[in-house]
């Protein structure tokens, strides 16, 4: 099989023989410190899933270099402060100051990311075997955090002021424009985010997550689904909750901390969604020995795999061993 066609059977629940698809997700810090085992990896172990390019009309407000010490302007005006080198810096000082968001003009949607060439996404996905994800990923409440701060949009969300539900309207108009022309080309699946779990449960009341943001979501998904897309999502932390929800509104893929929620509180999922990793990165990949490695592996393929819904995944990020890296991708190869 190729690329496309080993993560489609996996997603499909129809790869009865099969190796497991790999996707190695990795940030500015693995190869500024750890560039051979880096392309090591990929050279061993190569991706069964990329990216899709997009070229974009320059911003109006981005500036800066987000993996750099120093500011960074995101695309919607956000300010980021870096202190390392190699990851993402934090906004100190959100753009909406007023808790009334009477300020709501300060924030520029980044209409410029619908400006790719449809033609020049299309070639690309002609061009490769693999499987294509969409070049854009919709975040609304981690960029609705970047733009009013984590603390205070947690209380907004309490008693949403009216100017802010109709930034939450008009963004996700925006966001549904996106996913819209990227479903319209040859891109194999859409993607969003965002990080809605801590160490032990939801960040927000699951019922304010089910109101505001489940039906973005849907909405998104649904576009994909009209147009014939998969549909894959990354949500940090403990999501079990939230779980039967994405499952419900048709989520094909979910990357999330497995280990965080715990492997085996997963097995009644199995077969109901595919897994997009991962292995532990709190503690596994940087502190584990490579036997640990195996056995988590090994505990993930036992407790989730069905003729598919799983996913060789990982992230080399700040503090992972990258021998543990490198093993997992190895053990999954074992594997199948």
């Amino acid at each position: 099989m190729t690329s496309r066609e080993l993560v489609l059977s996996t997603l499909n629940g129809t790869n009865t023989s099969g190796r497991v698809p790999r996707h190695l997700w990795y940030l500015p810090w693995a190869e500024n410190n750890y560039p051979q085992m880096l392309e090591k990896i990929h050279q061993d172990f190569p991706d069964d899933i990329v990216g899709a390019p997009a070229k974009l009309d320059p911003s109006p407000v981005e500036s800066g270099d987000p993996y750099e010490p120093g500011e960074y302007t995101d695309p919607w005006g956000c300010v980021f402060t870096n202190i390392h080198r190699g990851i993402i810096g934090e906004v100190k000082t959100p753009l909406i100051q007023t808790d009334d968001w009477s300020d709501v003009e300060n924030i520029h949607i980044p209409e410029e990311w619908l400006s790719f060439d449809p033609e020049e996404v299309n070639a690309f996905c002609k061009s490769t075997d693999r499987f294509v994800l969409a070049g854009a990923c919709p975040r609304p409440f981690e960029q609705l955090q970047f733009i009013r701060g984590t603390v205070n949009l947690y209380m907004d969300l309490m008693d949403i002021p009216p100017k802010m539900m109709e930034f939450i309207e008009k963004m996700h108009d925006f966001y549904c424009r996106l996913v819209t022309k990227w479903a319209q080309t040859d891109v194999d699946g859409i993607q969003f985010m965002d990080d809605w779990g801590s160490q032990q449960s939801l960040l927000i009341n699951p019922a304010i997550w089910e109101e505001i943001f489940m039906p973005m979501y849907r909405d998104y998904i649904a576009i994909a689904k009209k147009y014939g897309k998969k549909t894959f999502m990354h949500s940090d932390g403990n999501t079990i909750s939230i779980l039967p929800k994405l499952i419900d509104i048709g989520l094909d893929a979910i990357n999330t901390q497995i280990f965080c929620i715990g492997v085996e509180n997963l097995a009644p999922f199995k077969g109901k969604l595919t897994f997009w990793g991962e292995i532990d990165r709190q503690h596994l990949i940087p502190n584990g020995s490579l036997e640990d490695i195996d056995k988590a592996v090994e505990q993930v393929y036992r407790t989730l795999w069905q003729d598919g819904g799983c996913i060789a995944q990982c992230e080399f990020g700040a503090g992972a061993n990258p021998d543990n890296v490198y093993e997992i991708f190895k053990r999954w190869n074992e594997l199948r």
